[in-house]
Parts: structure tokens; C-alpha cells; sequence
């Protein structure tokens, strides 16, 4: 298929885009009917039919997807007509391509563009959490440089910080930090956090920010104090990931933060070059 084709079937689809009134993206089946090639409406019609079949077996309400209303179209001499239509979401759109005539030049390229469309929306979607991990990761950071400087405040040296680090872990996780070291095969000369997932670098960050919210409110100015302190900040979280069927021992490892934010680092200076690229 030639590269202008390509291109003017995929501006015309995204231009029959509509939204409805709570902003949803919508399109008209008598619209696409004929960009997906379909001169006559029952003959789509049957297509449409087996997309809902396949949208019912996804576990999606057909009723989300396709919604029957009227299209006016204007007749000879001035009259108008309202004909049936069909409103279409994006996913709708997808299953009608599946559904169709693949001998059909614009149902293959339908097909493919949903494919590419669909493996952007999966890359967006692993960007996203991928920058969400290494944000946490900077966060807990700048959380436990904090903490580290609070201990200094109260009791005239930071040299506990790494006792107080490693009660904390053992609160959270239910063993030491070497422990789980060994556990998600931590390199000795690496902190734990840059291979924990997520929700518990978050989970570490929250427990961390309560004890120094504590420790400046009450003065608390001895290891042994900040210490208590910091252990049932992290048995409270730890007794809420529990409650929500969390076992923060028991999650696997996750790729090293370090790795993620170079990737990151990488795709997003590749996108300032080549920004029609998604996958470099």
C-alpha cells in the first residue's frame, strides 16, 4: 500500500472523530461505512453485527461501544430524511476492522492501523509507569536526605541514619534489608529501593515522611526514639498493604530504576529528533 494511501486514510478516519457531550470520541458507522470500503449499509450492517458479537465475548457492554441514533441526510429538491446510524467508539471502530473483508484494501489497512494505534497506547501506557517509578524513586531520596538532616537536628549527628533506614525496612517487610537484598538479588553496593516496585517505594516514602512529621513535632532526640518511631510508622503501613492483600516481602523485584531512567532518558532525547517516532 503506498505511503500517501496510508496517510490519507488515516486523516480521514481521524477527521470523522466526533465527541459527544460528556467528551467521549465517537464516530458515525455511515461515515466509516464507506472509507472501510462497504458501498451498500446492510452488507456493513452484518459486519457490524459480528463486532458486537465479538465485543460481547471481550466482556465489554455492547451498549458502551454501539449506540443506535438517526442521521438526517438531505434528499432531492431540498427534503431531508432521518436514516438509522450507529455511534462507535474507537474500540467499536477496531472490532469492525477484525470483523471485515480482509481482501478489502481499506479493511487491511484498518486492521493495521488499529494494530500500530493499539501497540502506541501500550508503549504510552509503560512510559507512563516507568516515569512514575523512577519519580517515586527521587521522591523517597529527597525524603530520606530529609530524614537524614532531621536526625542531624535532633540528635547532633546522622551517623544512625542507616540503623534507623534498615529498623524501618525490617518493619515493612518483615526482614532485614540484606535479606530481601538476597531476595530480589540486589547487588551489596546497590540500595534496596532502586529494585523495588512502585508501591513500595511510595509505601517507603509515606512511613519515612511520618517520622519526620513526628520526630520535629515531638522532639524526639535520641536514635532509640526516632528508631520506635519509625518502626511503627512502617508496621502501620505495612498492616495497611496486608489489609488490601499486599505482602510487600513477597512482590517480585523490579527492573533496576537506574536502567528504566537511562532508557527514559534515551527514548525521550530520540522523540526530540524523530517526534512522529514512538518507537525510536
Amino acid at each position: 500500500m503506498k505511503t500517501e494511501l496510508v496517510h490519507s486514510l488515516t486523516n480521514t478516519f481521524e477527521a470523522h472523530a466526533q465527541r459527544a457531550d460528556n467528551d467521549v470520541e465517537f464516530w458515525l458507522a455511515r461515515d466509516i461505512q464507506h472509507l472501510l470500503g462497504y458501498t451498500k449499509w446492510d452488507n456493513f450492517l452484518n459486519v457490524v453485527s459480528k463486532a458486537k458479537t465479538s465485543c460481547e465475548v471481550s466482556g465489554h457492554p455492547v451498549a458502551d461501544h454501539f449506540a443506535d441514533v438517526g442521521k438526517t441526510i438531505s434528499m432531492p429538491k431540498g427534503a431531508e430524511k432521518e436514516v438509522p446510524d450507529i455511534m462507535l467508539t474507537r474500540y467499536a471502530c477496531y472490532l469492525i476492522a477484525q470483523n471485515g473483508d480482509p481482501k478489502k484494501q481499506e479493511i487491511a489497512f484498518a486492521q493495521t492501523y488499529f494494530a500500530v494505534q493499539t501497540r502506541k497506547a501500550e508503549l504510552i501506557e509503560q512510559r507512563l509507569l516507568e516515569a512514575e517509578r523512577v519519580s517515586a524513586r527521587r521522591k523517597l531520596s529527597e525524603t530520606e536526605k530529609e530524614l537524614s538532616q532531621v536526625i542531624f537536628e535532633q540528635t547532633g549527628g546522622n551517623q544512625d541514619f542507616a540503623l534507623i533506614r534498615s529498623k524501618g525496612d525490617h518493619a515493612l517487610f518483615g526482614k532485614s534489608t540484606q535479606a530481601m537484598k538476597s531476595t530480589w538479588n540486589v547487588p551489596d553496593n546497590r540500595p534496596l529501593a532502586d529494585f523495588a516496585p512502585t508501591i513500595i517505594l511510595k509505601a517507603k516514602d509515606f512511613a519515612t515522611e511520618i517520622t519526620i512529621f513526628n520526630t520535629r513535632a515531638h522532639q524526639l532526640g535520641t536514635e532509640r526514639a526516632i528508631s520506635t518511631e519509625h518502626i511503627t510508622n512502617n508496621e502501620a503501613v505495612r498492616d495497611t498493604l496486608l489489609s488490601r492483600g499486599i505482602r510487600p516481602e513477597s512482590l517480585p523485584a523490579a527492573e533496576d530504576v537506574k536502567k528504566v531512567e537511562r532508557r527514559l532518558t534515551s527514548e525521550g532525547k530520540k522523540s526530540l529528533k524523530n517526534p512522529g517516532s514512538l518507537e525510536g
